[in-house]
C-alpha cells in the first residue's frame, strides 16, 4: 500500500510498547490461566512471541532444553524433520492441515514474507509427498489430535486459535494465541503431573 502511495490504515507497535500494556497484560492472563496445559502466542508468520510454563514443559520433554533468547518458529519446528516431527505420530496428516492453513494466510495478505514461509516449508523433505497424499478423512474425533510420542509417553491434544476482537494495530492483527487441551485422561494427567 505504501509502494502504491496509500498510508498505511493502522501502525505497527511493538508487544511491549506502553501503549499495548493492557493487550500484554490481557495475553499474559489468558496464558496463564490455560496452565498446566501448553499455551503459546505467535504472529502471523508463527514466530513465537510468548509462551507458558505448561508449553515449555512439553517442548523441553519432546526435545530437550530450550536455548534461551533463540528465536523459535513454531511453524519451521512443526514441518522440519528434525524437531517435533519424530515425535508426532500423525504428522503427515496435521502438517497437511496446517499447510492449508499457511496457503490461505498468503492468499489472504498476498505479503512476500508469507509466500516465503510457505515455500519454505514446502520445501522440507517429506512435505510435498504429505500435501498430495489423500487423507484418510476420520470421523472417529470431532477435532484433528496431535499425537505425540516419546518412549513409552503418549499426549493426545487438539488447539485452539484466539484472535483479539476488532484490533487497530498490526500488531495485534496478526497475533495468535493457541491454547492446547488434552483429548483424554492420560494426557490430562500427565501435563498436571509435569507441573508439580
Amino acid at each position: 500500500m505504501i509502494a502504491a502511495g496509500f498510508a498505511p490504515v493502522w501502525r505497527q507497535t511493538d508487544l511491549a510498547a506502553p501503549e499495548l500494556a493492557d493487550v500484554s497484560r490481557a495475553l499474559d492472563y489468558m496464558l496463564a490461566q490455560q496452565e498446566p496445559y501448553p499455551a503459546v502466542a505467535v504472529d502471523r508468520h508463527w514466530n513465537l512471541l510468548r509462551a507458558n510454563s505448561g508449553a515449555v514443559r512439553l517442548v523441553e520433554f519432546l526435545v530437550g532444553p530450550l536455548v534461551p533468547d533463540t528465536p523459535v518458529n513454531l511453524a519451521d519446528a512443526l514441518v522440519a524433520p528434525d524437531v517435533l516431527r519424530p515425535h508426532l505420530v500423525n504428522w503427515a496428516e496435521v502438517v497437511r492441515y496446517f499447510i492449508r492453513s499457511v496457503e490461505a494466510d498468503a492468499a489472504a495478505d498476498g505479503t512476500p514474507q508469507t509466500a516465503a514461509l510457505l515455500e519454505r516449508l514446502r520445501a522440507y523433505s517429506g512435505v510435498r509427498a504429505a500435501i498430495e497424499t489423500p487423507s484418510a478423512e476420520s470421523t472417529a474425533t470431532p477435532v484433528l489430535p496431535m499425537h505425540f510420542r516419546k518412549g513409552q509417553t503418549e499426549l493426545l491434544l487438539f488447539t485452539t486459535i484466539a484472535t483479539l476482537g476488532n484490533p487497530r494495530d498490526i500488531t495485534l492483527q496478526e497475533l495468535r494465541i493457541e491454547n492446547f487441551f488434552p483429548m483424554d485422561a492420560a494426557t490430562a494427567d500427565i501435563l498436571r503431573g509435569w507441573a508439580v
